[in-house]
């Protein structure tokens, strides 16, 4: 019997003085995070640019496994990370590459997009759309009609213009920002 599994999207706020704190702690975090990759429990993940949040999508066979993915978490132990917010996934598309490479120095800069559309159906099928065009890295729907959308757009105006592009989601209900794509 195939287990069921559902995506989660993770939000993490870091401390003031992150840059130095993560440092002790970085190489444990990125080993944690490969293990749980290579069990499939986590997707991929990264900071922000400014290194105030860190957005990380895990997978879990029951939502009480959230709490646990991040309190194990060498950051979490070592007070790298402040606080977290998390949302399941009702739909979520895979990431064609499951193991991409680490890159620890910024230089693979994705665009995060998320905001309501009105047939969350449609949506899965345009985010396979973009999967297929090489533009999604991985992403899903909400309860709710919210979407999230990893996109391989190194500028936000250019993912936002994607999703725009399918005509199911309008630019205005649309929120963009960068992700550092680490893994």
């Amino acid at each position: 019997m195939m287990e069921r599994v559902t995506a989660v999207h993770v939000i993490v706020t870091t401390v003031a003085d992150y840059p130095t704190r993560r440092e002790p702690h970085r190489q444990a975090h990125i080993e944690h995070l490969l293990r749980l990759r290579a069990l499939r429990r986590f997707v991929g993940g990264g900071p922000a640019p400014d290194g105030r949040t860190a957005e990380l999508f895990y997978r879990v066979e029951r939502p009480e496994e959230v709490d646990r993915r991040i309190t194990e978490d060498p950051y979490h132990r070592g007070g790298v990370w402040a606080g977290y917010a998390h949302r399941l996934f009702t739909e979520f598309v895979e990431p064609w590459d499951e193991a991409p490479p680490v890159v620890l120095d910024g230089s693979r800069r994705l665009t995060v997009v998320e905001g309501p559309v009105a047939d969350p159906d449609l949506a899965r099928f345009a985010l396979i759309e973009l999967r297929g065009q090489g533009r999604l890295v991985f992403g899903g729907t909400f309860s709710g009609g919210e979407t999230l959308a990893v996109l391989r757009a190194s500028d936000p105006a250019e993912g936002l213009a994607w999703l725009g592009e399918t005509g199911l989601w309008t630019s205005t209900g649309l929120q963009a920002r960068p992700l550092l794509h680490v893994l």
